[in-house]
């Protein structure tokens, strides 16, 4: 797993952290492109009512904490790199936030207020207790449900990756950012689980004749750049 860095201090700016990031160059693993917003069709590769579904089942099972490991990890790095901005964020917003994994690792000296949005209602129920007097919305991250410049941080850990319009999502953070917010975020870059894959493939091919996908598709690291640098962001930095 990568570190993060952090961007500069501009208007609207980035840090994006991405796991086992860059750009495949083997033709036999899915690598997932993303379509400008409004140009071309999106394609569905996810079902996102279904993965509601199964986000409500995963959260609602009693031993969920023992499976959620990365995502807790992941969570304090976030968090961690937000406590490297010298500033204090008067309202926050956490983006797909689960359970809290980021938010638990926050205090109210650098966040005043916080808002952790998810599609998963039973996640929202079972966010753990935090310092920072904070409310629970449901909200699909492709159709925010906030006005304009709301914002003065967003974060966001490993629930982009489930995204149908990756760069609508990456224009919606934007549009509820304040002039001098700050986005924070991380997810699973394209040679994620690329042993994995490979084997998975090669030995389909030996015993099938073929393959097909059994991983979800990842979003190359050198597209990211370009997707939210589309979508408005300045000082944009993409760690791996």
């Amino acid at each position: 797993m990568s570190s993060v860095a952090l961007g500069g201090p501009l208007c609207r700016r980035c840090c994006l952290a991405v796991l086992r990031g860059g750009r495949t160059s083997d033709p036999t693993v899915p690598v997932r492109r993303a379509a400008t917003s409004g140009t071309e069709n999106v394609f569905n590769v996810f079902d996102r009512s279904m993965k509601r579904r199964q986000k409500n089942w995963a959260a609602s099972q009693e031993d969920a904490h023992q499976y959620e490991y990365l995502r807790e990890e992941v969570g304090d790095r976030v968090a961690d790199r937000v406590f490297d901005v010298a500033r204090m964020f008067p309202f926050a917003l956490d983006l797909g936030c689960g359970r809290g994994y980021i938010s638990r690792h926050l205090t109210k000296e650098v966040v005043e207020r916080l808002v952790q949005a998810d599609v998963c209602e039973e996640a929202l129920k079972k966010c753990a207790a935090s310092e920072i007097p904070t409310i629970t919305v449901i909200a699909d991250e492709e159709f925010l449900p906030f006005k304009d410049n709301t914002f003065d941080l967003v974060v966001s850990s490993l629930s982009l990756h489930w995204v149908n319009d990756l760069p609508r999502a990456f224009q919606e953070i934007y549009r509820v950012l304040k002039n001098d917010g700050v986005f924070i975020g991380a997810m699973f870059g394209g040679e994620t689980l690329y042993e994995l894959r490979c084997s998975l493939q090669l030995a389909e091919v030996e015993r099938e004749g073929g393959f097909s996908p059994h991983v979800s598709p990842f979003t190359a690291v050198n597209d990211l750049g370009n997707l939210m640098g589309r979508a408005g962001f300045n000082m944009l930095t993409v760690g791996r």
